[in-house]
């Protein structure tokens, strides 16, 4: 089904909407509830992400192979039940400043970065999101990286507390089914690899980097490390590097190859400790073969990156 029929068929919802002007009013909860409709932008709070309604739909998940140790599928049909709302862009630099400064939160030192002599990434002890590895990303509108899942998850617990709404890490189906958009091919734009610097900021010409074992791909998408956010058009449900730019986490527990449950967009989960989430969407730094929406990471809660960031996602009632 296109883009243009799932939004026709899905049906106006109600979201509650805050209109704040300042995160230091004494009940920052939600006053105004608006009728919106799929495809509708709204911010809750001054410091809040933007965020883009997206419809309910079915999609095809995974995809056959993957890499040694790495399985993309099965494939499975997927039911995502109900739309949802997800953000417009990765969680930037100055969105998680405001958090930290309201909570304190502090995720400790160490970042891992790319180490040009050892041909592999390795923890850096100087270096966190303030000060990442990569030494570029400091700008108010960059995504925030050198963050694990626990600190992405503080994140979104404090914005649920903020707004008095749902804020959460998209499942891997949700988050597979928001980055595919409707399409079927590789990529979001096709199956061409070098059409990508096009439409994200993936390992390009501009990036390439001797010491890596892969190849970049030929073409030029005009950053050669980080991009601030928004920098290249929007996929088919309004959201932006979704692809390329930075790893985003995802809620559910790493399971390879998938299990045969859940099929109906919730996060796979298992009792006690869970060792590896994943995380997907491949970086300004990765192989073109890990930006594909079937490509799956998978990294310890507390793994932290100068490549990993996240995004979130808000229920609606």
């Amino acid at each position: 089904m296109q883009v243009s029929q799932l939004l026709v068929r899905t049906t106006l919802i109600m979201l509650s909407a805050t209109l704040l002007s300042n995160l230091a009013s004494a009940d920052p909860r939600p006053t105004v509830m608006a009728k919106l409709s799929v495809g509708s932008i709204v911010q809750e709070c001054a410091d809040c992400p933007a965020l883009v309604i997206v419809p309910s739909g079915q999609f095809t998940m995974g995809a056959d192979g993957g890499e040694a140790g790495r399985p993309e599928g099965p494939r499975r049909a997927v039911t995502i039940p109900r739309a949802f709302a997800v953000g417009r862009f990765e969680v930037t630099h100055a969105q998680y400043a405001a958090f930290v400064e309201a909570t304190q939160h502090d995720s400790g030192p160490g970042c891992a970065g790319w180490s040009a002599a050892k041909h592999n990434f390795e923890m850096l002890p100087d270096f966190n999101w303030r000060n990442p590895a990569a030494a570029v990303v400091t700008a108010a509108d960059e995504p925030v990286v050198c963050v694990s899942w626990l600190d992405a998850k503080a994140y979104v617990a404090w914005l649920s507390e903020l707004t008095g709404q749902r804020y959460r890490l998209a499942t891997e189906a949700e988050w597979e089914y928001v980055a595919r958009a409707a399409s079927t091919t590789d990529f979001p734009w096709g199956d061409d690899e070098e059409q990508g610097c096009q439409y994200a900021n993936v390992y390009d010409a501009s990036s390439a980097d001797p010491t890596k074992k892969f190849p970049a791909a030929k073409c030029t998408d005009k950053h050669s490390t980080v991009a601030p956010v928004g920098q290249y058009p929007p996929n088919a449900f309004g959201l932006y590097d979704v692809i390329g730019n930075v790893w985003e986490w995802t809620q559910d527990c790493y399971q390879g190859p998938y299990a045969a449950e859940p099929v109906d967009g919730s996060a796979y989960e298992v009792q006690g400790q869970c060792e590896l989430r994943a995380v997907r969407g491949g970086s300004w730094r990765s192989h073109m073969f890990r930006q594909r929406p079937a490509w799956r990471g998978r990294d310890p809660e507390t793994r932290k990156s100068d490549i990993f960031g996240f995004r979130v996602v808000r229920d609606l009632n």
